[in-house]
């Protein structure tokens, strides 16, 4: 018997009792946009969940190729009515068994998924102000690019924003640098550059980032820089945006004192739709 908000119950009738994710953080996740009947950019959603159970050790099932993980999205999103417009959500953790040290690397999996009203990406013109958040750090290591059921900074970084009343905040990383938003990648204007921080700073492999960075070198007036972001820099910089694969891109319109445009923000999601179009 376990103890559940005071009732007793079977162990095996409460599954969280022994699922490694809930326990552990043991799992790791993609959070996809569905468009018609299409997940977006799929084949970047599918090596980097790939890459995240190499990374943590996991053993992956002989029949989990793309078009096994493909087919098991969409049809979530189909038994629910949501083919058209979606967000869905896979998480893979380590099968049950054992303490720090798992008795299995053998891996089950969720997928979830959520209607949303927008097919296209769309530029918010509200107000959307952000600080540092520096009560923890993000550490520099492999393990922080990927996307883990650890999120607890991301967590509490969320109800220091909401309790500043704050659109969103940026994390730091171990040497002080901007790693990335709360909730997707940073980017910035700066001197007719696009910087955004390295993976080498600890910021996540963001699927949006892969296709802004694509983007952006394409066009011909803008050189595009993977390179460390101090605070400082944000005061100078002329935009900022960041990015997610559900919400595309954000922009930033006030960091304390500075106040930004959004012109290039407005070009980047142009161009972004006609790739999802196309």
């Amino acid at each position: 018997m376990i103890n559940n908000n005071g009732n007793f119950i079977s162990q095996t009738q409460e599954a969280l009792s022994s699922n490694r994710a809930f326990l552990y953080g043991d799992a790791v996740f993609e959070t996809i946009k569905i468009v018609d009947n299409k997940i977006l950019f799929f084949e970047d959603h599918y090596f980097r969940l790939m890459a995240s159970m190499r990374i943590i050790r996991m053993e992956i099932p002989l029949n989990f190729t793309m078009e096994f993980i493909e087919s098991e999205i969409l049809k979530t999103a189909e038994i629910n009515n949501f083919s058209q417009c979606a967000r869905a959500k896979i998480t893979v953790y380590r099968n049950a068994g054992g303490l720090y040290m798992p008795q299995t690397n053998s891996i089950s999996y969720i997928i979830q998924s959520t209607q949303i009203k927008n097919k296209y990406y769309q530029i918010s013109k509200d107000k959307y102000e952000i600080d540092l958040f520096k009560d923890f750090y993000i550490t520099k290591h492999l393990l922080s690019t990927i996307k883990t059921t650890n999120k607890l900074i991301n967590i509490v970084g969320s109800i220091y924003a909401s309790e500043n009343d704050l659109q969103n905040c940026l994390l730091l990383n171990d040497s002080k640098n901007v790693v990335e938003a709360l909730n997707g990648n940073i980017f910035m204007l700066l001197d007719g550059k696009i910087h955004t921080p390295p993976l080498s700073e600890g910021c996540l492999n963001g699927i949006m980032r892969k296709q802004i960075l694509k983007i952006a070198k394409k066009i011909n007036e803008i050189d595009v820089v993977e390179i460390p972001i101090s605070p400082f820099d944000l005061q100078k910089a002329d935009e900022l945006f960041i990015t997610n694969t559900i919400t595309g891109i954000q922009p930033i319109t006030k960091y304390r004192k500075k106040e930004y445009e959004q012109n290039y923000s407005d070009s980047l999601v142009e161009k972004l739709n006609l790739m999802i179009a196309n």
